[in-house]
């Protein structure tokens, strides 16, 4: 039993691991809808006390709801395009009732997608896993250099900063034990933070602006309006954030040795659209399953739910709390890069570890892991090859994990399911046969 001094400062590790996804998503809305300040700094204290909520959600669980395993979760980045356009056509408000309308669709639709888990066996698992990790690997490479479209970007000071913290991190995975070994992203950061500010890069200027305290107001930015076409653009969002999420599920599952059944991928994902409907009430964000924190969990050891509980209380406090929000905005994105490089990692070598539960020998297994992990990573690395199809089309495949898991399932159909079954049917028409004759 973790004592309540370990499960905050493990939890705070969790809230720094996933604290830049959380609050680059409200950033860049908002400056593409040209809100202002005041706006944009509500849009991060709904985002991050609406995170806290849903993941506290999903932690603790209930009958119906939760899937009860050390998730975290976080606004999804798919969402961005599809509410800036909402948004620019019409208003927020009616992006706001798009997305209270998809989180109902999420949880009416949950026992439907559950069913379909058949289609997932361990190789399809491994894959999925494989390339949930591949495709954030980018992400954490641009910002070890120093955030994408920074005016910094590839300063060796930046690369300095990024090897520097993951270097942090090896060595206390390396020499350390127990409680500090499973704290070392924490140390790493922190470490890194330090070193940052005696270069000059770190500035306290939006934590002496913050605010101590505001509340999260419902409907902030008016009453929700109802489009039908906004509402399919969220659904579709939705439904790739499920495929996401089954994802970041299986991958867990693994990491805690717990055996997910069909019933707790219904209750994760029913949990989700909660937390969507939620998002939209508070006017933040649609959420999903944070792929980095399974990293995490993977690279601490640390599989309790009680540091995800701690974690997601931390989320609802800094949302309340702007000035100590403003506090972890200082992170360096080099330093953040360099903890997600080891981070992301962990969920590639977690896939390949699933993968080697496979026998690859069988030429079907091994088409089905190659396939998809190819279209999978090839749809992230060039989303340009879509932009030529319908948007709805395109917004679909341009997301990697959905290309890739797709490939994956129909493969999986397709080579061994349909396979078997003929093979059982022609069987069966022998027995007939021979029986008749």
């Amino acid at each position: 039993m973790l004592s309540k001094q370990k499960v905050i400062t493990l939890g705070f590790q969790h809230v720094l691991a996933m604290y830049a996804g959380a609050v680059v998503v409200p950033l860049i809305i908002g400056a593409a809808l040209k809100l202002t300040p005041a706006q944009i700094a509500y849009l991060i204290a709904a985002d991050l006390f609406t995170c806290g909520i849903a993941t506290l959600l999903q932690v603790i669980g209930t009958r119906y709801t939760g899937i009860r395993l050390p998730v975290v979760l976080g606004c999804t980045f798919t969402a961005v395009g599809p509410i800036i356009a909402i948004a620019s056509t019409s208003n927020l408000a009616t992006a706001y009732g798009a997305i209270i309308i998809s989180g109902i669709f999420v949880v009416l639709a949950a026992p439907l997608f559950g069913k379909l888990l058949k289609f997932f066996p361990t190789v399809v698992q491994g894959s999925v896993v494989t390339i949930i990790g591949l495709s954030l690997i980018p992400v954490a490479m641009n910002n070890a250099a120093g955030g994408q479209d920074s005016p910094d970007f590839g300063q060796p000071s930046n690369l300095l900063l990024a090897l520097g913290t993951l270097i942090i991190i090896l060595l206390v995975n390396r020499f350390a034990t127990g409680f500090v070994r499973a704290i070392s992203v924490l140390l790493g950061l922190i470490a890194g933070t330090v070193a940052g500010y005696m270069m000059g890069i770190v500035h306290f200027g939006s934590v002496v602006e913050a605010s101590w305290f505001s509340v999260v107001k419902p409907f902030y930015f008016g009453v929700p309006e109802f489009s039908v076409v906004a509402i399919i653009t969220m659904i579709l969002v939705n439904i790739i954030s499920m495929a996401e999420s089954t994802g970041v599920y299986f991958a867990l599952g693994k990491t805690t040795n717990k055996e997910v059944s069909n019933e707790d991928v219904v209750k994760g994902l029913r949990g989700e659209g909660v937390a969507i409907v939620l998002g939209g009430i508070f006017n933040a964000f649609p959420y999903t399953a944070f792929s980095q924190n399974v990293g995490l969990v993977q690279l601490s050891g640390i599989k309790s739910r009680d540091v995800m509980i701690g974690a997601g209380g931390i989320l609802v406090v800094l949302g309340l709390l702007p000035k100590l929000a403003a506090l972890t905005t200082v992170i360096p994105n080099a330093v953040l890069g360099g903890a997600m490089i080891a981070m992301f990692g962990m969920v590639v070598a977690s896939g390949i570890n699933i993968l080697s539960q496979v026998d690859l020998r069988q030429n079907e297994n091994l088409l089905i892991a190659a396939c998809s992990i190819a279209v999978g990573l090839g749809s992230a690395a060039v989303p340009g090859m879509f932009e030529q199809l319908p948007t709805m089309l395109k917004m679909l495949l341009q997301n990697g994990i959905v290309t890739g898991s797709l490939t994956a399932v129909v493969l999986n159909l397709v080579l061994v399911h349909w396979n078997k079954n003929l093979k059982q049917a022609l069987v069966e028409n022998n027995q007939t046969v021979s029986e008749a004759s």
